[in-house]
């Protein structure tokens, strides 16, 4: 594989003052390359001189459920709700050559110093646009991306109101017909969270898929669940689940009525984020 071309100095290791308090950059003395923290919580891990590294697995398997659905030649619009390093938005751009991103990062300083720190594609590749995500969702078009990723943080939870049936189907507006929405939710060993979200997705969706590894699904440990929206068909090919189940964290695949089996939580929306 061809080197990405960066600027030859490199970041410096420290404690960063930022809009929403501190980000900490540290060399990764595990998978090499640099571990993004942000007010304590792991962020983003950026390999620089390779893209197609992504150390953190909810961020493989969102990467295969799109390689799934797209082609490299596709021209893909994604917009990313969560910016942090642009982990996944510097691996698209590698996979789909032609594609256009937009990262939404609700810190100004933490944006800057990315940028400053990382050689992530340019405009009109990749821009990052500083403001709160669900009231930038609001301002696009209807029908302009065709995915659209969720992995906004505060602490180690989504903000409640980009979790409402409300704003779910803000997203779908900005969807194209049978586009991918992709939600990184993070929960804990009850599950009572995933499980409202999975519910809030198929209220918007037709189709709903989850990805995690077994001990998530069972409640045996704090993690990551991927929740999958589409009025497409959401039906997990032989490849994608060789895929998830080859990983060095191997991940389990729910669709259909197994999906629908798990997201018996209630529905979230505007009136309960209100009074979290």
């Amino acid at each position: 594989m061809t080197p990405v071309a960066r600027s030859s100095a490199e970041p410096s290791p420290g404690r960063y003052d930022i809009d929403t308090g501190v980000a900490e950059l540290a060399r990764d003395p595990f998978a090499g390359g640099w571990l993004l923290t942000v007010n304590g919580a792991h962020s983003s891990h950026i390999d620089p001189d390779d893209p197609t590294v992504l150390d953190f697995e909810y961020l493989r398997q969102m990467a295969a459920v799109i390689a799934e659905r797209h082609d490299r030649s596709d021209r893909l619009r994604v917009l990313h709700l969560g910016g942090a390093a642009c982990a996944l938005a510097r691996y698209l751009d590698h996979e789909y050559p032609d594609a256009r991103q937009v990262a939404v990062e609700i810190d100004a300083e933490l944006a800057r110093l990315v940028r400053e720190w990382f050689d992530l594609p340019r405009a009109p590749r990749l821009r990052i646009r500083v403001g709160d995500a669900r009231e930038v969702v609001t301002s696009l078009q209807p029908g302009t991306r065709e995915v659209v990723v969720r992995d906004a943080f505060s602490g180690d939870r989504t903000p409640a109101h980009l979790t409402t049936r409300e704003f779910t189907a803000a997203v779908k507006e900005v969807l194209v017909p049978g586009g991918l929405y992709l939600a990184n939710c993070g929960d804990g060993r009850d599950l009572a969270g995933a499980r409202a979200e999975a519910a809030t997705v198929a209220s918007v969706f037709e189709n709903l898929m989850l990805i995690a590894d077994a001990a998530m699904f069972k409640g045996r440990r704090t993690g990551n669940i991927v929740i999958v929206g589409s009025d497409a068909p959401l039906e997990p090919s032989s490849h994608l689940v060789r895929t998830l189940l080859s990983d060095p964290l191997p991940a389990q695949v729910l669709a259909g009525a197994k999906a629908r089996d798990f997201a018996r939580g209630p529905e979230l929306t505007d009136s309960d984020s209100a009074a979290r």
